[in-house]
This record gives structure tokens, sequence and C-alpha cells, in this order.
């Protein structure tokens, strides 16, 4: 499965590092970030809820979180190199 993860961090002392070390691991291993704080990353995991399940203990309710599953119909500007690493590696 493919999952499309966004989030915004309002609480004090933001933990960027844990909740993107949980996104990571909520992979593959097949993860890109060409946004600031967004990711697309493939996993194993079968259901939008399993992956916010990883990234759950690291965020608040202040902070604005969505994970939502994602399909190989996209559109958008990204260079070259970043579209053929989601087409090949993403939804590959």
């Amino acid at each position: 499965m493919v999952y499309l993860i966004t989030y915004d961090l309002n609480k004090t002392g933001q933990n960027y590092e844990n909740v993107i070390a949980a996104i990571k691991s909520a992979s593959t291993g097949v993860w890109c970030s060409f946004w600031k704080s967004s990711w697309l990353i493939k996993s194993n995991l079968s259901t939008a809820s399993e992956v916010f399940a990883k990234i759950e203990p690291y965020v608040d309710s202040n902070d604005r979180i969505i994970v939502v599953e994602a399909r190989d119909n996209k559109q958008g500007y990204l260079s070259k190199e970043e579209w053929d690493y989601i087409s090949n590696q993403i939804f590959g």
C-alpha cells in the first residue's frame, strides 16, 4: 500500500525527529519527502489506521496529521528525477 502523510506539529518543543522516524518505520524502506512536512511511503501495513498508530505516540491533540491511502493517479510540478522515483519506487 502507498500512503500520503502530512502534518503540522504545533505543540511547544515539536518532536520532528521521532515523528519522522515513526513514519520511516511504517514504511518498507521506500519513502520520499519532497515537500515540507509531507511524505509518500510504501508500506506493508494494510490500513491508514495502522500507519497512524505508528506515528500517534509522537504527536498530540494540538498537532494536525492526516494519513490517506494514495493511488497511482498523480499530477503536479516535480523534477523528472522525483517523478521517476515516485513512479518506479513508490508505485512501482
